[in-house]
C-alpha cells in the first residue's frame, strides 16, 4: 500500500490587537506551551512557539492536508480563550486579524528554531513592524502597507 509523506516547514507570526504590549512574562511560557498543545491536538508537529509582549512567532511542521488559514484560525481563537478565561489580561484579549506565514526547508530548521528562541535579542536591534517587512520583502511577497497590522508609533 503506497502513501503521501511530506513535511513542510512554515512559521507562522502574528500579532496582539493594536499591537498593544499585551502578553506578560508571568505567562508567556504558558501561553506558548497552550499554542504548541493546540498545534500538537491539530496532529501537526510545534518546533518552537515564542515571542514577544505583541506578537507570536511559532513554527511548525505542516501536513499537507492541513490548511495554514486553519490551523491559524484555530490557534488565535483557542489561545484568545485560554487567555481570557484565565483573565491574563485586564478587559478582552484579541488577536489582530491576519498572519504571515513564511516556508523553509529542512535544512533551515536550526537557524530558524534559534531565531525564535532569541526573539527578545533580535528585537534589542529590530522593531516587529521591521522583522514583518523585512519577512515580506525577503520572500518577495507583494502587500500594501494599509493592509498590514494596526503599527503603534
Amino acid at each position: 500500500m503506497s502513501g503521501t509523506y511530506s513535511q513542510i516547514y512554515i512559521q507562522i507570526v502574528f500579532a496582539v490587537k493594536g499591537r498593544e504590549n499585551l502578553i506578560s512574562q508571568n505567562w508567556k511560557y504558558e501561553l506558548n506551551k497552550y499554542i504548541a498543545g493546540i498545534i500538537k491536538g491539530k496532529n501537526q508537529k510545534p518546533i518552537i512557539v515564542n515571542g514577544m509582549s505583541d506578537h507570536i512567532h511559532a513554527f511548525v511542521g505542516l501536513k499537507p492536508s492541513m490548511k495554514i488559514s486553519d490551523l491559524v484560525r484555530d490557534i488565535k481563537n483557542n489561545s484568545t480563550n485560554f487567555i481570557n478565561e484565565n483573565k491574563f489580561v485586564r478587559g478582552k484579549f484579541f488577536w489582530q486579524e491576519g498572519y504571515g506565514a513564511f516556508s523553509y526547508s529542512h535544512s533551515q530548521i536550526g537557524n530558524v528554531y534559534n531565531y525564535i528562541l532569541n526573539q527578545e535579542e533580535h528585537h534589542k536591534k529590530e522593531t516587529f513592524r521591521e522583522e514583518y517587512l523585512n519577512f515580506l520583502k525577503k520572500y518577495e511577497i507583494e502587500f500594501d502597507e494599509k493592509y498590514l497590522f494596526d503599527w503603534i508609533q
